[in-house]
C-alpha cells in the first residue's frame, strides 16, 4: 500500500519536470512473475523503469540503506522501502545465498523482480558484460525475462552529478520476453547461465543502442579509477575471474549464490553495486 502512495506522490512531480517517455508497456505482463533485466545508466533508473507500470517492481538493495541511524536514517528506511526496496546483506557467502532466496521468494509471490545484470552503473555509457545471477534466478523460478533498456540516463544523470539535466529526456524501452524453458533444470550449468545471460545483454544491446564491452563493469571502474588514481590499490589482472561469480563487487566468496554472479540482482545503489546477484 505504501508503494502507491508513494508512487501516487512522485510520479507526477517526475512526468511533468523530466518528461520520461517509455516504449513496449505491452511486454510487461498485467500478473504473474517475471524478471525485469535492466542495463544500469544512472541512479534514476531506479525511478524511471518502474514509472510507467501499473504494477509494483521489488528491487533488492542493500542493507546500509536501511540500518542508518536518526532522522536521516529513517527517512532512508522509509523511502527505499516505499519504493518497493527489500534489504539484502551484500557481504557474500551466506549472504549471498539469502539474496538469491530472497528473489525467487518475489518471484514465487508473483511479482516483478528487477535485476541490473551488470551489477553496477555503466563507468562511461557502454554496456558491459552481465553477471549470471539473472540466468539463474529465471531458471530456477521458471520465468521469462524481460529485456529492459533504459535511454539518455546516462547524459541525463552522469556519475557524480547530484542534478538531472533537464533536457535529456529518460526513458525506457521493454523488449519482448525471453524464454528459457529449454534451459529448465540445468540452472548449475555455467555454460548455460553463461549463454542465457549474453543473450539478456545482446537483447539490451539492441534495445538501447549501446556500445557493447565485454568487460565487468567493477572490472572498468577498478582500471579507470587506477589511471585517475595513480598508485592506488587495485585487484589483480587476473582477478577478473572471479568477477563471473562474485556475489557481490569486491566479493569472491565461492559458495552456491556467489557463483550465480549475484551482483545482477538489482536495487538502487548510489555508491555503485547490486545485491551481492541488483542496488547499483
Amino acid at each position: 500500500m505504501f508503494y502507491w502512495v508513494v508512487k501516487a506522490i512522485i510520479a507526477p512531480f517526475l512526468t511533468v519536470l523530466f518528461r520520461p517517455w517509455a516504449e513496449g508497456l505491452d511486454n510487461v505482463p498485467r500478473q504473474g512473475p517475471a524478471i525485469l533485466a535492466s542495463n544500469h545508466l544512472s541512479f534514476s533508473d531506479h525511478f524511471f523503469a518502474p514509472l510507467p507500470l501499473p504494477r509494483k517492481v521489488v528491487f533488492l538493495a542493500k542493507s546500509e540503506y536501511f540500518t542508518g541511524r536518526g532522522i536521516k536514517g529513517l527517512v532512508s528506511k522509509a523511502f527505499f522501502r516505499g519504493v518497493g526496496q527489500i534489504p539484502v546483506d551484500r557481504s557474500g557467502g551466506p549472504a549471498s545465498e539469502r539474496a538469491l532466496r530472497t528473489g525467487l521468494r518475489v518471484l514465487a509471490a508473483g511479482e516483478l523482480l528487477g535485476i541490473y545484470p551488470e551489477g553496477t552503473r555503466t563507468p562511461d555509457g557502454r554496456l558491459y558484460r552481465g553477471k549470471t545471477g539473472v540466468a539463474r534466478l529465471a531458471l530456477e523460478a521458471r520465468v521469462k525475462v524481460i529485456p529492459t533498456a533504459m535511454v539518455g540516463g546516462f547524459e541525463f544523470q552522469p556519475p557524480g552529478r547530484i542534478t538531472p539535466r533537464l533536457r535529456v529526456r529518460p526513458g525506457v524501452r521493454f523488449g519482448t520476453p525471453l524464454d528459457f524453458s529449454r534451459y529448465y533444470g540445468l540452472e548449475q550449468d555455467r555454460i548455460v547461465l553463461r549463454a542465457m545471460t549474453d543473450e539478456i545483454m545482446y537483447e539490451l544491446m539492441k534495445l538501447s543502442g549501446q556500445e557493447y564491452v565485454d568487460e565487468y563493469a567493477q572490472r572498468a571502474k577498478l582500471r579507470l579509477g587506477s589511471v585517475l588514481h595513480p598508485g592506488g590499490h587495485g585487484r589483480a589482472a587476473g582477478d577478473e575471474d572471479a568477477d563471473e561469480e562474485a556475489g557481490a563487487d569486491g566479493d569472491h566468496s565461492r559458495g552456491p549464490a556467489a557463483q550465480a554472479g549475484l551482483s545482477g540482482v538489482a536495487g538502487p545503489d548510489p555508491g555503485d553495486s547490486a545485491v551481492r546477484g541488483g542496488p547499483a
